[in-house]
């Protein structure tokens, strides 16, 4: 415990590996490393750069003096020029050529795409695995018949398998949005303090292909195939509104997935994971709280209206830049992936130790089943002689008083009521035939098996991220 606030997000919820892909070690190292690349390739395009500055920079990318950062950041109020004063001492020769041309965005911009690639590739990882888990569970119970509701009243049933197919497709469809955001994400470059690069073209004399070569070779030591063609000082900002909006998409799907899971926790059909010492209320012992899913709706409910913000940040950018953005970015960036991160741990451990009670499934499924199968009934009984027009009044009839008895906390009798009812000429065995669950569920079963053959060939092609194991803190 201490007597300053810590960000719940790191303390209770997102995983070491997010939480280490926006830390300061790699937020800064990344500076250094762009200044390196600059300085590399400033060099291999003839400006005078030496081999032994160049090797005194590499050698210092993670031997990073922080005090003396925060004491320079103190005299300068400006955090980017503090840590070059803290690489100039630690690297005393290539002090005269760290951060040549650039200007604060160079290194703040750039790192910010690398780091949100990282964290997206994270966030992809945990995707894959929520699918894969998702998908072992539709394989299962994809046979299995249950109510499905409409209004969350009682309409044709489906089954258990074909609902875990519908929570399975909304994450594939944001596994889509996911890697279109990654396939086109580009490094920023170096285009100087309006997005000209006149400073570049300073430097080489005017050389226009040479200042294209540098933001070339930049992009290539850093790891990108581009960079963006016009900016202003910085990247649009709309760019992080798009990777912002692929984690409110996962955030909805969530939701929604752990929405259904609560309510059927009240049904008593499906429970998320309940381990054996967990206490569901300090008051009433026997309760068993749906807390996993219900973490999943406060934290989705977090990152939807989080992607608020670069919306705004990116209809208020003031021509080529201003500085309004900084503080909210350092906030709303990292923790809605800090946030998605822990979203979807907890969806792959929700998933991974779902319980089933099939017979609390079948009463559900029975109590409401002999109301959906009049009119395959009432057909029946016509097909063997019967007058439609007086079959469909015997079943109105009996269909009000068996609600009322529903109603006032019986069973459903109306499979009894239309066999003591002469007019109908029905037997126990042709009744409960009628009756039969499996008979009202479509190609339930048939579209689930369709839709995973289509899912297991991503699992396939994304073979290589699955197996992580997730580690739920409290």
């Amino acid at each position: 415990m201490s007597n300053t606030y810590e960000n719940p997000l790191c303390k209770r919820y997102a995983s070491l590996q997010m939480q280490e892909i926006f830390s300061d070690d790699v937020k800064f190292s990344t500076w250094r490393k762009l200044w390196l690349a600059l300085a590399e390739s400033q060099k291999e395009l003839g400006l005078d750069i030496s081999e032994e500055q160049i090797n005194e920079m590499r050698a210092a990318v993670h031997d990073i003096d922080y005090e003396k950062a925060v004491a320079f950041e103190r005299q300068t109020r400006h955090d980017v020029m503090a840590h070059i004063k803290a690489f100039g001492e630690r690297c005393p020769n290539a002090k005269p050529i760290i951060h040549l041309g650039a200007t604060s965005c160079y290194v703040g911009d750039n790192t910010d795409i690398i780091v949100q690639r990282m964290a997206l590739l994270q966030i992809k990882k945990l995707l894959i695995n929520a699918v894969a888990k998702l998908t072992d569970f539709a394989e299962k119970y994809k046979a299995v018949p249950c109510l499905a509701y409409t209004h969350f009243q009682a309409a044709q049933p489906t089954t258990v398998g074909k609902r875990a197919a519908l929570w399975t497709q909304d994450l594939l469809f944001d596994l889509e949005q996911l890697e279109f955001a990654l396939g086109n994400l580009k490094l920023l470059g170096c285009k100087g303090t309006t997005g000209t690069g006149a400073s570049f073209l300073a430097l080489f004399d005017g050389d226009q292909e040479k200042v294209k070569l540098l933001e070339q070779k930049i992009a290539e030591k850093m790891g990108f195939s581009e960079t963006y063609k016009v900016s202003g000082q910085t990247y649009s900002r709309k760019i992080d509104y798009y990777i912002l909006s692929v984690l409110s998409g996962i955030a909805q799907s969530a939701h929604k997935f752990s929405n259904d899971i609560r309510l059927l926790s009240h049904l008593k059909e499906i429970e998320e994971p309940f381990e054996k010492s967990q206490v569901g209320s300090s008051a009433m012992a026997y309760k068993r709280n749906p807390m996993r899913s219900e973490r999943v709706a406060s934290l989705a409910r977090f990152v939807t209206v989080n992607a608020l913000n670069p919306a705004l940040t990116a209809s208020e950018q003031w021509f080529e830049r201003t500085l309004d953005d900084s503080a909210n970015r350092r906030i709303a960036i990292p923790e809605a992936f800090l946030a998605t991160d822990a979203i979807l741990s907890l969806v792959i451990n929700i998933a991974s130790g779902l319980t089933v009670y099939p017979q609390m499934i079948k009463k559900h499924l029975t109590q409401e089943l002999p109301f959906m199968a009049t009119e395959n009934i009432l057909m029946y009984c016509v097909k063997k002689g019967g007058d439609r027009q007086l079959l469909h009044e015997r079943i109105r009839l009996h269909s009000i008083e068996a609600g009322q008895t529903v109603k006032q906390g019986g069973d459903n009798n109306l499979s009894e009521l239309l066999l003591e009812d002469e007019t109908f000429n029905i037997s126990h065995s042709e009744i409960n035939e009628l009756l039969n669950a499996e008979n009202f569920t479509g190609r339930a079963e048939e579209q689930t098996e369709e839709f995973l053959k289509e899912v297991k060939i991503i699992l396939e092609k994304n073979k290589e991220l699955l197996g992580t194991e997730v580690d739920i803190k409290v």
